[in-house]
């Protein structure tokens, strides 16, 4: 019985040098936002089992992006990435807006997650109740309009709602609301 415990403590002290370099993430990372080098760290874990990405990898994990919301602290595995434009396929369309101060949340980021709201208003529209127009939109990109007055935001959406939503952007009627947990 005793030499059975010390093959065992033998075995089990074996395999906890059995460490591998991985990458950690160092500060919450949105689905869809890129692996920046600043949001990332090295990590000595037992190796497991699980297949982590390796911190030999960080070039190529830096090219791609949070396929879902990280924490930090979070050891990254390789179906915790996609590439960069993995939601752009068939039956998927970006959709370039541009809403004022107040139409979207402060602090729009690329990897949040909104919901595009119709919002009637003036032209013809009296009395038309404001409506969902995409339930789940990913943004791709936040950018200050050339005038500074306008926040230039690109979303993925549902091929068969994009024009609905370009027009009614155009026609300033379109609301972004920012969903929980999409930071």
């Amino acid at each position: 019985m005793i030499l059975g415990g010390a093959l065992a403590t033998t075995v089990l002290v074996t395999n906890a040098d059995k460490r591998v370099s991985a990458i950690m993430v160092t500060k919450q990372i949105g689905a869809g936002q890129p692996f920046d080098p600043g949001s990332i760290r090295e990590a000595l874990v037992v190796e497991d089992g699980v297949p982590y990405e390796l911190w030999a990898h960080r070039a190529q994990v830096a090219q791609t992006r949070a396929a879902v919301t990280l924490l930090a602290g979070t050891l990254v595995t390789p179906d915790m990435t996609m590439e960069r434009h993995n939601e752009l396929v068939p039956g998927r369309a970006r959709v370039g807006l541009a809403l004022k101060p107040g139409q979207l949340p402060n602090e729009m980021q690329p990897g949040q997650r909104v919901q595009i709201v119709l919002v009637p208003g003036g032209n013809g529209t009296e009395g038309r109740q404001s409506r969902l127009l995409a339930e789940n939109a990913l943004v791709t990109d936040v950018r200050k309009s050339r005038n500074g007055a306008t926040e230039e935001v690109t979303v993925v959406v549902d091929s068969a709602t994009a024009p609905e939503i370009a027009a009614y952007s155009a026609a300033d009627q379109i609301v972004i609301t920012e969903l929980p947990g999409s930071r």
